[in-house]
């Protein structure tokens, strides 16, 4: 199976738990943190979904899907235009908030089908090239989509378990 090929099916699977996570919530679920001081559903969504359309869009040469498409306003979080939520405090994650499954999902699905556009031109060889110089080793664009693989998963498995909690504690 071709490398593009495991990765479109990574990324499909994330879609999947992305998804799961959020559908049939409100406001209130999808903004409450298990613990205070600790990302909500919202915010984990939000942040896995900026950090792949932030290193999609830099390693293609393409425009960010938050700002091409007016998530950027929609979410109205009054944060830089650039910022992926990496890095921040748990007041900075606090305000990363989404009143809509909708709008999450949305801006998901559009980020979602920025990585499948960009991966159907993908060749093998395509996979070696830098796009990041500023580690050591410098990162390759096949280790740029496959650790952003790996952390949306996580990030997706996290909201699915905080939707959990909060599920366990409304009964």
């Amino acid at each position: 199976m071709p490398a593009k090929d495991i990765l479109t099916d990574g990324y499909g699977r994330v879609r999947e738990e992305v998804h799961a996570a959020v559908t049939g919530l409100g406001p209130d679920a999808l903004n409450t943190p298990p613990v205070p001081g600790t990302s909500s559903i919202a915010r984990l969504v939000w942040h896995l979904t900026r950090i792949r359309d932030d290193h999609v869009a830099d390693a293609f040469g393409r425009d960010q899907v938050r700002l091409a498409q007016g998530f950027e306003k929609r979410f109205a979080l009054g944060l830089p235009r650039h910022d992926t939520g990496y890095g921040h405090t748990p007041e900075q994650a606090a305000g990363a908030r989404g009143d809509s499954g909708g709008l999450l999902t949305g801006s998901y699905d559009a980020v979602h089908e920025q990585t499948l556009d960009v991966r159907r031109a993908l060749a093998a060889k395509d996979l070696a090239r830098v796009v990041d110089e500023r580690w050591h080793p410098p990162v390759s664009l096949g280790v740029r989509l496959g650790s952003g693989l790996s952390d949306d998963l996580q990030h997706a498995g996290q909201a699915a378990y905080v939707r959990g909690l909060l599920r366990r504690t409304e009964s």
